[in-house]
């Protein structure tokens, strides 16, 4: 810095061509290599993705003008799956288009800004989702283990705050993400072997010292899976405990029933996105492409099985969504 300053009281064109380079190498543009190894299928492979952000689309849209247009949807389980699906849209609509491009039509190159942009909504609107299924986990456990004071408990105003409180959680856990990213340099190569800006891929390529990203990632995904994966376990363990002691089997049942597109999604998000962490941080051996493609599947599949789940399950929600369709008939 000092001897850039004796040079500018010699030479301003020179220090403007030292600060262009500068700004180059902090504020690099990103190569999205897509998938790696596969180059030669990747059009094969942005075939199924399409489809997949196509029921994403269609199925998450579909669950929230159902229940926003129907009021006796208006109730605590519906209201979380609402946000739910509005969350998954923005969730597919960060990954999908950009990652098309990039297989289908050799888009490679995303700019510095919108790389962290599109990192931060990644990963902030996953907290996001985690947080929703740990709400929806406590709407089945009152529901179940309280049913008479459910309306009380979880009045909307209560669910209200509940959604203001895991948008925030989202928001101020990953703010810190593009933040600390910016104060890296990148002087190599900035070749992302991914389809998406994914956080650890970017680390990866700086020059600087990373020890403060490395941790501070390792810590947010531990903190909200390993969280919200206890409060899910918690509600289910009382929810057990309640339904056990129901007499009769047909009445353990229904209530199990009640629960069980609920422990669909949470498997359809969290075992694959669990397994994707371990391989990004300890499945050295396991091929890269392999990586990514799982990656890139644990961010499209849950918003495209989501709706299906519910739709196939929750007799409200199907029977709306016929009565749609056959009037649309």
């Amino acid at each position: 810095m000092i001897f850039v300053s004796f040079l500018s009281s010699f030479s301003k064109p020179l220090t403007m061509a030292l600060s262009n380079s500068s700004w180059r190498l902090l504020q690099p543009s990103f190569f999205l290599m897509g998938i790696p190894g596969l180059e030669e299928s990747q059009h094969w492979i942005a075939m199924p993705l399409s489809v997949l952000y196509l029921f994403a689309v269609m199925g998450n849209v579909t669950i929230i003008f159902i229940i926003w247009t129907d009021p006796s949807l208006h109730q605590p389980m519906y209201l979380f799956l609402a946000m739910l699906s509005g969350i998954d849209l923005v969730l597919a609509s960060s990954t999908a288009p950009k990652t098309l491009a990039v297989l289908l039509v050799h888009a490679h190159e995303i700019g510095y800004t919108v790389c962290l942009t599109q990192m931060f909504f990644i990963h902030a609107f996953s907290s996001m989702e985690s947080g929703v299924l740990v709400a929806m986990a406590l709407d089945r456990y009152v529901a179940i283990c309280h049913p008479l004071h459910h309306s009380t408990i979880l009045h909307p105003g209560i669910i209200g705050r509940i959604g203001m409180a895991v948008l925030v959680r989202g928001l101020l856990l990953l703010l810190p993400f593009p933040i600390l990213l910016r104060r890296l340099i990148f002087c190599q190569a900035t070749v992302i072997g991914h389809a998406y800006c994914e956080h650890m891929a970017v680390v990866k390529l700086a020059c600087s010292e990373t020890t403060v990203n490395r941790a501070y990632g390792l810590a947010v995904a531990l903190l909200v899976v390993g969280l919200d994966v206890v409060a899910i376990g918690i509600s289910y363990a009382f929810i057990l405990q309640t339904v056990l002691k129901v007499p009769g089997g047909e009445a353990r049942l229904k209530a199990f029933s009640t629960c069980g597109s609920h422990i669909c999604v949470i498997l359809i998000f969290y075992v694959p996105g669990i397994f994707s962490f371990l391989t990004h941080r300890f499945g050295h051996h396991v091929p890269h492409h392999v990586h990514v493609l799982l990656a890139t599947l644990y961010l499209l599949v849950p918003p495209a099985l989501n709706p299906l789940v519910y739709g196939v399950k929750t007799q409200q929600i199907r029977q709306r969504v016929l009565r749609v369709f056959s009037l649309k008939g």
